[in-house]
Protein backbone atom coordinates (compact mmCIF):
# COMPACT_ATOMS: atom_id res chain seq x y z
CA UNK A 1 0.00 0.00 0.00
CA UNK A 2 1.62 3.20 -0.68
CA UNK A 3 0.48 7.02 -1.69
CA UNK A 4 0.49 9.02 -4.02
CA UNK A 5 -0.05 12.62 -5.44
CA UNK A 6 -2.43 13.39 -8.31
CA UNK A 7 -1.79 11.80 -11.40
CA UNK A 8 -3.64 12.05 -15.16
CA UNK A 9 -6.43 9.61 -14.87
CA UNK A 10 -9.33 10.59 -16.30
CA UNK A 11 -11.01 11.31 -12.97
CA UNK A 12 -14.31 11.99 -14.96
CA UNK A 13 -14.45 9.25 -17.13
CA UNK A 14 -17.19 6.77 -16.32
CA UNK A 15 -18.61 3.56 -17.84
CA UNK A 16 -21.73 5.51 -19.34
CA UNK A 17 -19.09 6.82 -22.01
CA UNK A 18 -18.77 3.56 -22.97
CA UNK A 19 -22.24 3.03 -24.50
CA UNK A 20 -22.56 6.44 -25.75
CA UNK A 21 -23.29 7.33 -29.34
CA UNK A 22 -23.62 4.09 -31.22
CA UNK A 23 -23.43 2.28 -28.23
CA UNK A 24 -27.17 1.07 -28.51
CA UNK A 25 -25.80 -1.67 -31.19
CA UNK A 26 -23.97 -3.17 -28.11
CA UNK A 27 -24.48 -5.54 -24.72
CA UNK A 28 -23.31 -3.02 -21.73
CA UNK A 29 -21.19 -4.79 -19.48
CA UNK A 30 -19.74 -1.33 -18.97
CA UNK A 31 -22.38 0.04 -16.56
CA UNK A 32 -23.03 -1.48 -13.01
CA UNK A 33 -26.83 -0.38 -13.34
CA UNK A 34 -28.85 -3.80 -12.82
CA UNK A 35 -30.54 -5.37 -15.90
CA UNK A 36 -34.37 -5.02 -16.64
CA UNK A 37 -34.89 -2.56 -13.90
CA UNK A 38 -36.67 -0.53 -13.12
CA UNK A 39 -39.55 -2.72 -12.60
CA UNK A 40 -43.11 -2.10 -13.54
CA UNK A 41 -44.47 -1.62 -10.10
CA UNK A 42 -41.85 1.57 -9.55
CA UNK A 43 -42.23 2.78 -13.25
CA UNK A 44 -45.89 2.43 -11.53
CA UNK A 45 -45.03 4.33 -8.52
CA UNK A 46 -42.80 7.08 -10.50
CA UNK A 47 -45.36 7.77 -13.23
CA UNK A 48 -48.24 8.07 -10.55
CA UNK A 49 -46.81 10.97 -9.07
CA UNK A 50 -46.85 12.77 -12.13
CA UNK A 51 -49.97 14.33 -11.23
CA UNK A 52 -48.31 16.05 -8.39
CA UNK A 53 -45.56 18.06 -10.60
CA UNK A 54 -47.18 21.41 -10.22
CA UNK A 55 -46.07 21.46 -6.50
CA UNK A 56 -42.99 22.14 -4.90
CA UNK A 57 -41.32 18.52 -4.39
CA UNK A 58 -41.59 18.02 -0.29
CA UNK A 59 -39.35 15.29 0.75
CA UNK A 60 -40.53 14.53 3.97
CA UNK A 61 -41.84 11.32 3.52
CA UNK A 62 -39.13 10.35 1.28
CA UNK A 63 -36.54 11.07 4.30
CA UNK A 64 -39.05 9.64 7.08
CA UNK A 65 -39.05 6.17 4.75
CA UNK A 66 -35.26 5.95 4.64
CA UNK A 67 -34.53 6.82 8.06
CA UNK A 68 -37.24 4.31 9.17
CA UNK A 69 -35.55 1.89 6.89
CA UNK A 70 -32.20 2.47 8.85
CA UNK A 71 -33.63 2.92 11.99
CA UNK A 72 -31.86 5.93 12.54
CA UNK A 73 -33.45 10.12 13.15
CA UNK A 74 -34.73 12.13 10.50
CA UNK A 75 -32.55 14.45 11.47
CA UNK A 76 -29.81 11.87 10.16
CA UNK A 77 -30.83 11.50 7.07
CA UNK A 78 -30.35 13.71 3.92
CA UNK A 79 -31.81 13.21 0.04
CA UNK A 80 -29.87 13.92 -2.60
CA UNK A 81 -29.55 13.85 -6.70
CA UNK A 82 -27.67 10.59 -7.21
CA UNK A 83 -24.72 9.91 -4.50
CA UNK A 84 -22.47 12.02 -7.09
CA UNK A 85 -24.43 14.98 -5.24
CA UNK A 86 -23.39 14.01 -2.07
CA UNK A 87 -19.94 14.38 -3.11
CA UNK A 88 -19.73 17.91 -4.61
CA UNK A 89 -21.88 18.89 -0.92
CA UNK A 90 -19.46 16.90 1.11
CA UNK A 91 -16.90 18.93 -1.13
CA UNK A 92 -18.32 22.36 -0.26
CA UNK A 93 -19.35 22.54 2.81
CA UNK A 94 -16.95 20.81 5.40
CA UNK A 95 -13.78 22.54 6.28
CA UNK A 96 -11.00 19.84 5.45
CA UNK A 97 -7.31 20.47 5.76
CA UNK A 98 -6.31 17.34 4.89
CA UNK A 99 -8.54 15.00 2.40
CA UNK A 100 -7.55 11.46 1.55
CA UNK A 101 -9.26 9.15 -0.64
CA UNK A 102 -8.42 5.35 -0.89
CA UNK A 103 -7.93 3.94 -4.88
CA UNK A 104 -8.55 2.47 -6.61
CA UNK A 105 -12.20 3.12 -6.19
CA UNK A 106 -14.81 5.29 -7.95
CA UNK A 107 -13.58 8.87 -9.07
CA UNK A 108 -16.12 10.94 -8.67
CA UNK A 109 -15.28 11.98 -4.72
CA UNK A 110 -11.17 12.85 -5.83
CA UNK A 111 -12.70 15.18 -8.43
CA UNK A 112 -15.52 16.92 -6.36
CA UNK A 113 -12.68 17.71 -3.19
CA UNK A 114 -10.60 18.93 -6.31
CA UNK A 115 -12.89 21.28 -7.80
CA UNK A 116 -13.57 22.81 -4.66
CA UNK A 117 -9.75 23.44 -4.23
CA UNK A 118 -9.06 20.80 -2.07
CA UNK A 119 -5.60 19.06 -1.48
CA UNK A 120 -6.00 15.30 -1.71
CA UNK A 121 -3.33 13.00 -1.14
CA UNK A 122 -4.01 9.25 -2.61
CA UNK A 123 -3.56 5.93 -1.08
CA UNK A 124 -3.27 3.33 -3.12
CA UNK A 125 -4.37 -0.35 -2.50
CA UNK A 126 -2.02 -3.11 -4.04
CA UNK A 127 -3.00 -5.60 -6.44
CA UNK A 128 -0.31 -8.22 -4.46
CA UNK A 129 -2.78 -7.62 -1.39
CA UNK A 130 -5.73 -8.18 -2.87
CA UNK A 131 -6.86 -4.33 -3.00
CA UNK A 132 -7.43 -4.82 0.70
CA UNK A 133 -7.69 -1.74 3.30
CA UNK A 134 -4.97 -1.15 5.82
CA UNK A 135 -6.00 1.58 8.26
CA UNK A 136 -2.48 2.17 9.32
CA UNK A 137 -1.36 3.10 5.76
CA UNK A 138 -4.05 6.54 6.21
CA UNK A 139 -2.04 8.96 7.35
CA UNK A 140 -3.06 9.83 10.92
CA UNK A 141 -3.48 13.77 10.56
CA UNK A 142 -6.10 12.85 7.13
CA UNK A 143 -9.29 14.96 8.39
CA UNK A 144 -11.59 13.52 5.70
CA UNK A 145 -11.06 10.32 4.39
CA UNK A 146 -12.75 8.68 1.57
CA UNK A 147 -13.24 4.39 0.88
CA UNK A 148 -16.03 2.45 -0.92
CA UNK A 149 -17.41 -0.59 0.06
CA UNK A 150 -17.62 -3.10 -1.77
CA UNK A 151 -15.34 -0.83 -3.76
CA UNK A 152 -15.61 0.13 -7.36
CA UNK A 153 -14.01 -1.08 -9.14
CA UNK A 154 -12.22 -4.00 -7.13
CA UNK A 155 -15.67 -5.94 -6.05
CA UNK A 156 -13.47 -5.84 -2.66
CA UNK A 157 -16.10 -6.00 0.72
CA UNK A 158 -14.06 -4.52 3.55
CA UNK A 159 -15.01 -5.66 7.22
CA UNK A 160 -17.19 -3.16 8.79
CA UNK A 161 -14.41 -3.16 11.79
CA UNK A 162 -11.41 -2.48 9.48
CA UNK A 163 -13.20 0.55 7.80
CA UNK A 164 -14.54 1.62 11.64
CA UNK A 165 -10.58 1.61 12.68
CA UNK A 166 -10.19 4.95 10.33
CA UNK A 167 -12.89 6.80 13.02
CA UNK A 168 -10.66 9.57 14.58
CA UNK A 169 -12.05 12.51 17.03
CA UNK A 170 -11.72 15.60 14.29
CA UNK A 171 -11.73 13.06 11.25
CA UNK A 172 -14.88 13.00 8.87
CA UNK A 173 -15.00 8.97 7.49
CA UNK A 174 -16.56 9.04 4.83
CA UNK A 175 -18.20 5.71 3.15
CA UNK A 176 -19.77 4.87 -0.02
CA UNK A 177 -22.07 1.74 -0.19
CA UNK A 178 -23.62 2.43 -3.69
CA UNK A 179 -23.21 -1.25 -3.69
CA UNK A 180 -23.86 -2.63 -1.16
CA UNK A 181 -27.83 -3.58 -1.22
CA UNK A 182 -26.34 -5.97 -4.08
CA UNK A 183 -24.25 -7.50 -1.23
CA UNK A 184 -26.29 -10.11 0.20
CA UNK A 185 -27.46 -9.71 3.67
CA UNK A 186 -25.71 -6.39 3.04
CA UNK A 187 -22.76 -7.80 5.24
CA UNK A 188 -20.64 -5.57 6.37
CA UNK A 189 -22.95 -2.20 6.41
CA UNK A 190 -21.91 0.74 8.26
CA UNK A 191 -25.32 2.64 7.41
CA UNK A 192 -27.51 2.79 10.17
CA UNK A 193 -24.51 2.95 12.48
CA UNK A 194 -24.64 6.08 15.21
CA UNK A 195 -21.86 4.41 17.35
CA UNK A 196 -18.86 5.92 14.79
CA UNK A 197 -17.42 9.38 14.89
CA UNK A 198 -17.26 11.42 11.91
CA UNK A 199 -19.24 8.92 9.99
CA UNK A 200 -21.33 9.41 6.79
CA UNK A 201 -22.55 6.78 4.87
CA UNK A 202 -23.61 7.27 1.92
CA UNK A 203 -26.39 5.06 -0.86
CA UNK A 204 -27.64 5.48 -4.04
CA UNK A 205 -31.04 3.45 -5.58
CA UNK A 206 -29.35 3.96 -9.13
CA UNK A 207 -27.78 0.76 -8.78
CA UNK A 208 -30.23 -1.79 -8.02
CA UNK A 209 -33.29 -0.10 -9.20
CA UNK A 210 -31.83 1.27 -12.68
CA UNK A 211 -32.40 5.44 -11.64
CA UNK A 212 -29.30 6.47 -13.21
CA UNK A 213 -31.92 8.87 -15.07
CA UNK A 214 -33.64 9.71 -12.11
CA UNK A 215 -30.83 10.99 -10.01
CA UNK A 216 -31.81 9.79 -6.10
CA UNK A 217 -29.62 8.98 -3.47
CA UNK A 218 -28.76 9.86 0.48
CA UNK A 219 -26.44 10.61 2.92
CA UNK A 220 -26.92 9.10 6.43
CA UNK A 221 -24.16 10.92 9.06
CA UNK A 222 -24.78 12.86 12.63
CA UNK A 223 -27.16 15.62 12.61
CA UNK A 224 -24.32 18.50 12.57
CA UNK A 225 -23.32 17.03 9.37
CA UNK A 226 -26.90 16.50 7.66
CA UNK A 227 -27.56 20.34 8.59
CA UNK A 228 -24.13 21.69 7.02
CA UNK A 229 -24.44 19.72 3.50
CA UNK A 230 -28.46 20.62 3.59
CA UNK A 231 -27.33 24.25 3.29
CA UNK A 232 -24.97 23.49 0.73
CA UNK A 233 -27.78 22.10 -1.48
CA UNK A 234 -29.93 24.50 -3.64
CA UNK A 235 -33.57 24.46 -3.16
CA UNK A 236 -35.73 21.28 -3.83
CA UNK A 237 -32.74 19.42 -5.01
CA UNK A 238 -34.93 15.95 -5.47
CA UNK A 239 -37.92 16.01 -7.73
CA UNK A 240 -41.31 14.64 -6.82
CA UNK A 241 -41.06 11.36 -9.28
CA UNK A 242 -37.07 11.04 -7.31
CA UNK A 243 -38.90 11.12 -3.89
CA UNK A 244 -41.64 9.07 -4.83
CA UNK A 245 -39.26 6.34 -5.90
CA UNK A 246 -37.00 6.49 -3.27
CA UNK A 247 -40.11 6.40 -0.66
CA UNK A 248 -40.93 3.16 -2.91
CA UNK A 249 -37.76 1.28 -2.50
CA UNK A 250 -37.69 1.46 1.29
CA UNK A 251 -40.97 -0.36 1.30
CA UNK A 252 -41.22 -4.06 2.55
CA UNK A 253 -42.09 -5.16 -0.77
CA UNK A 254 -38.64 -3.58 -2.47
CA UNK A 255 -36.17 -4.59 0.16
CA UNK A 256 -37.48 -8.50 -0.40
CA UNK A 257 -36.58 -7.80 -3.92
CA UNK A 258 -33.06 -6.26 -3.41
CA UNK A 259 -32.52 -8.89 -1.00
CA UNK A 260 -33.50 -11.73 -3.86
CA UNK A 261 -31.76 -9.62 -6.66
CA UNK A 262 -28.95 -10.11 -4.19
CA UNK A 263 -28.46 -13.14 -4.07
CA UNK A 264 -29.36 -13.89 -8.23
CA UNK A 265 -26.19 -11.36 -8.52
CA UNK A 266 -23.84 -13.43 -6.69
CA UNK A 267 -24.95 -16.49 -8.05
CA UNK A 268 -24.59 -14.99 -11.61
CA UNK A 269 -21.29 -13.55 -10.68
CA UNK A 270 -19.89 -16.83 -9.24
CA UNK A 271 -20.85 -18.41 -13.05
CA UNK A 272 -18.56 -15.36 -14.54
CA UNK A 273 -16.00 -15.54 -12.53
CA UNK A 274 -15.53 -19.52 -12.79
CA UNK A 275 -15.72 -18.62 -16.91
CA UNK A 276 -13.17 -16.52 -16.62
CA UNK A 277 -10.73 -18.37 -14.67
CA UNK A 278 -10.66 -20.58 -17.73
CA UNK A 279 -8.75 -17.42 -19.81
CA UNK A 280 -5.75 -18.51 -17.06
CA UNK A 281 -3.72 -19.59 -19.52
CA UNK A 282 -4.14 -16.59 -21.35
CA UNK A 283 -3.01 -14.68 -18.16
CA UNK A 284 -6.02 -13.68 -17.42
CA UNK A 285 -6.45 -12.82 -13.76
CA UNK A 286 -9.82 -12.20 -11.21
CA UNK A 287 -9.64 -10.05 -8.12
CA UNK A 288 -11.16 -12.46 -5.68
CA UNK A 289 -13.72 -12.47 -4.29
CA UNK A 290 -15.25 -10.18 -5.81
CA UNK A 291 -18.57 -8.88 -3.57
CA UNK A 292 -20.13 -6.38 -5.94
CA UNK A 293 -22.32 -6.48 -9.33
CA UNK A 294 -19.13 -6.59 -11.42
CA UNK A 295 -15.69 -7.86 -10.96
CA UNK A 296 -12.63 -6.45 -12.31
CA UNK A 297 -9.80 -8.48 -13.99
CA UNK A 298 -6.52 -7.99 -15.80
CA UNK A 299 -5.11 -9.64 -18.69
CA UNK A 300 -2.57 -8.88 -21.38
CA UNK A 301 -3.43 -6.39 -24.48
CA UNK A 302 -6.40 -5.86 -22.29
CA UNK A 303 -6.88 -2.39 -24.87
CA UNK A 304 -6.59 -4.64 -27.58
CA UNK A 305 -9.58 -7.04 -26.03
CA UNK A 306 -11.65 -4.11 -25.08
CA UNK A 307 -11.85 -3.32 -28.71
CA UNK A 308 -12.14 -6.56 -30.30
CA UNK A 309 -14.95 -6.96 -27.81
CA UNK A 310 -16.53 -3.98 -29.08
CA UNK A 311 -16.60 -5.10 -32.64
CA UNK A 312 -18.30 -8.18 -31.56
CA UNK A 313 -20.85 -5.79 -29.95
CA UNK A 314 -20.10 -5.77 -26.38
CA UNK A 315 -19.08 -2.75 -23.93
CA UNK A 316 -16.58 -3.53 -21.05
CA UNK A 317 -15.40 -0.58 -19.09
CA UNK A 318 -11.62 0.26 -19.11
CA UNK A 319 -9.68 0.34 -15.79
CA UNK A 320 -6.89 3.03 -16.64
CA UNK A 321 -8.74 5.74 -15.22
CA UNK A 322 -8.87 4.51 -11.92
CA UNK A 323 -5.45 5.94 -10.33
CA UNK A 324 -3.85 2.54 -9.09
CA UNK A 325 -4.65 0.74 -12.17
CA UNK A 326 -3.54 0.71 -15.51
CA UNK A 327 -4.41 -0.10 -19.18
CA UNK A 328 -4.48 -3.92 -18.40
CA UNK A 329 -7.46 -3.92 -16.27
CA UNK A 330 -10.36 -4.04 -17.13
CA UNK A 331 -14.64 -3.87 -15.20
CA UNK A 332 -17.04 -6.36 -16.14
CA UNK A 333 -20.63 -6.19 -14.84
CA UNK A 334 -22.71 -9.19 -13.72
CA UNK A 335 -25.32 -9.95 -15.76
CA UNK A 336 -27.30 -12.99 -16.59
CA UNK A 337 -26.25 -16.69 -17.23
CA UNK A 338 -26.99 -16.78 -20.62
CA UNK A 339 -25.61 -13.03 -21.46
CA UNK A 340 -22.04 -14.39 -19.53
CA UNK A 341 -22.31 -17.14 -21.62
CA UNK A 342 -22.37 -15.36 -25.21
CA UNK A 343 -19.45 -12.65 -23.32
CA UNK A 344 -17.27 -15.32 -22.50
CA UNK A 345 -17.74 -16.93 -26.60
CA UNK A 346 -16.89 -13.42 -27.31
CA UNK A 347 -14.21 -13.02 -25.17
CA UNK A 348 -12.57 -15.93 -26.36
CA UNK A 349 -12.84 -14.54 -29.71
CA UNK A 350 -10.99 -11.24 -29.01
CA UNK A 351 -8.44 -12.88 -26.69
CA UNK A 352 -7.25 -14.60 -29.85
CA UNK A 353 -7.94 -11.61 -32.43
CA UNK A 354 -5.46 -9.67 -29.97
CA UNK A 355 -2.84 -11.95 -29.48
CA UNK A 356 -2.79 -11.03 -33.28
Amino acid sequence: MRTEPAGAHDLRHHGDAEVRDDGARLTDLAVNVRADTPPAWLRERIAGSLAGLAAYPDGRAARAAVAARHGVAVERVLLTAGAAEAFVLLARALTVRHAVVVHPQFTEPEAALRDAGHRVERVLLREEDGFRLDPAAVPEDADLVVVGNPTNPTSVLHPAATIAELARPGRTLVVDEAFLDAVPGEREALAGRTDVPGLVVLRSLTKTWGLAGLRIGYVLAAPETIAALERAQPLWPVSTPALAAAQACMEPRALAEAAHAAHRVATDRAHLVAGLREFAPDGLRVVEPAEGPFVLVRLPRATAVRRHLRDLGWAVRRGDTFPGLDEEWLRLAVRDRPTVNRFLQALDQAVTLAKG
